[in-house]
């Protein structure tokens, strides 16, 4: 009986990923937009890796890469795991670092993001959900 390895799926991690609910969900080749894996190469931060040589994670959702980077006048080799998680987000665990990214929706706006509001969170000024921001009031001796 011959064994012959699984093959990485070409193109499984496909897509936009963003760390955060605000995130932009567009790359925009900065630390504010979201990362965009195409083609097997990984859009990042001022930088592009071309994922290569990948390797399935046995009794795993996972595959590690060798990772062939250049960004901001360098280039750099290193290895990458690509794991997805049980919620549908993606995670990268990069030379001891991990970091959890969730999949924008095929059809999110470009440029939308949710607001503190809409997520239910308070900001400093104690405003929460749709509710303006009150003017401060104008100090007595100016009048």
């Amino acid at each position: 009986m011959l064994l012959v390895p699984a093959i990485a799926l070409a193109g499984a991690f496909d897509g936009l990923w963003r760390s955060n609910p605000t995130a932009e969900c567009v790359y925009v080749d900065g630390d504010a937009g979201a990362l965009k894996i195409e083609d097997d190469v990984l859009f990042g931060a001022e930088s592009r890796c071309r994922m290569t040589q990948p390797v399935n994670v046995r009794d795993m959702d996972a595959v590690l890469y060798d990772m062939a980077c250049d960004g901001e006048g360098s280039s750099w080799t290193d290895r990458a795991m690509f794991l997805s998680a049980a919620d549908g987000g993606l995670y990268l665990i990069w030379n001891g670092y991990a970091f959890k990214y969730e999949q924008c929706a095929e059809d999110a706006a470009l440029g939308t993001v949710a607001t503190a509001g809409e997520l239910g969170i308070s900001d400093d000024l104690g405003v929460s959900g749709d509710a303006a921001p009150t003017e401060p009031a104008e100090d007595a001796a100016e009048n």
